[in-house]
């Protein structure tokens, strides 16, 4: 090898020695436009999960411009939404099994189509409908408030139902969940109470929320002890009393909620829950 081409080997192999040991670029990390989110809720004994990415307006025009009316919507931003039910539930009436399911939606000016599709990977591109598991409406409901960034949450919570609303710009979307909790509970509840259980607030509250046999939730609220009883089991009571008829009793009890709820902090509440009580049965 020449003295000439010795210089160059020895040039070029200095050069990406340097260049080995440059630092890297920094590369910025920018927050995301639709940050995922994950809402996780139990509603009875059935746990609901929801994961979507959360768009926001913007200044743009949201529902019915960037989001079109009568077209299939992903239903968030980003991958798909999807949304899971730990037991069989029902949404506006229409049947669901227990699953995971990705949520498109077709947006209407006075109502929504709700899809819960099979296919997971959430996009309208590759949407087929052959893979809808449901199809079925929700109403349109115009709000006063304009909602910057698109929301999805569980509200209304019960034993046996909920509502899942789906919220942007001045449009809200609520979706009825129900369960068959009472029927699956009811005969539990009656089996417990014939073995012995002694959970009489739990069933006569139940009992109670449920409108199912009075009289039977009037024993068990009856069958607490003078020394275990509170001014929210008391005041269950005068609440069961009325619903049989027994508006001397419901007084009675109502009064002695609201005397110990005086002895206790942080039941004032009571007191007027109470005296509505009394003056409704006058």
């Amino acid at each position: 090898m020449n003295s000439k081409a010795l210089f160059l080997s020895a040039v070029i192999g200095a050069g990406l020695l340097v260049a080995s040991q440059a630092p890297a670029q920094p590369r910025v990390e920018f927050p995301p436009a639709s940050p995922l989110s994950t809402l996780k809720q139990r509603v009875g004994f059935t746990d609901i999960e929801i994961s979507y990415s959360r768009p926001s307006a913007r200044g743009r025009p949201v529902i019915g411009g960037l989001v079109p009316y009568g077209k299939v919507w992903r239903t968030g931003a980003n991958g798909a939404t999807t949304i899971s039910f730990s037991t069989p539930v029902k949404l506006n009436d229409t049947e669901v099994a227990a699953g995971k399911y990705a949520l498109f939606t077709i947006p209407g000016e006075t109502e929504w189509t709700i899809i819960l599709n099979k296919d997971l990977t959430g996009s309208p591109l590759n949407y087929h409908e052959s893979n809808d598991v449901v199809r079925f409406t929700a109403p349109a409901v115009n709000l006063a408030e304009n909602i910057e960034t698109f929301s999805i949450m569980i509200n209304a919570i019960r034993d046996d139902s909920a509502r899942i609303d789906l919220i942007w710009e001045h449009t809200a979307v609520p979706i009825r969940l129900t369960l068959d909790l009472v029927d699956a509970l009811h005969q539990k509840i009656e089996d417990a109470m014939s073995a012995g259980d002694k959970q009489y607030y739990q069933a006569a509250m139940f009992y109670y929320d449920h409108g199912l046999e009075m009289q039977k939730a009037k024993t068990w609220i009856e069958a607490i002890r003078p020394n275990q009883e509170t001014y929210y089991t008391e005041n269950l009571k005068a609440r069961i009393l009325a619903k049989t008829g027994d508006k001397e009793g419901a007084i009675a009890a109502a009064k002695h909620s609201s005397e110990l709820a005086e002895k206790t902090e942080g039941a004032s509440g009571y007191l007027k829950l109470n005296q509505d009580l009394v003056d409704s049965l006058k």
